[in-house]
């Protein structure tokens, strides 16, 4: 399964997420810090869906309610926890 997700109020403005059964195998953020978004593509990659959202959701960047590993598990909870979890 290949997700696109537009963010929201974060720097990054696109997720790119493939999905193997119930295993994240590949994220890819477009905009947003690079080192930051690397980091937390190696982190994901590998992981159970419902692990990466449990981890992800709720982090906050510089007050704005959300940051992009929260859009990501935001993504993944929207597109892909219904069918799995």
């Amino acid at each position: 399964m290949n997700i696109q997700y537009q963010t929201e109020k974060t720097c990054a403005h696109l997720i790119d997420i493939q999905i193997d059964g119930d295993i994240v195998t590949g994220v890819c953020f477009t905009g947003g810090c690079s080192g930051n978004a690397q980091g937390v593509s190696a982190l994901a990659k590998n992981r159970p869906v419902c692990e990466v959202v449990e981890l992800l959701r709720g982090i906050d960047c510089g007050g704005k309610g959300t940051s992009c590993p929260d859009q990501l598990a935001r993504a993944l909870q929207k597109e892909a926890v219904g069918s799995i979890c």
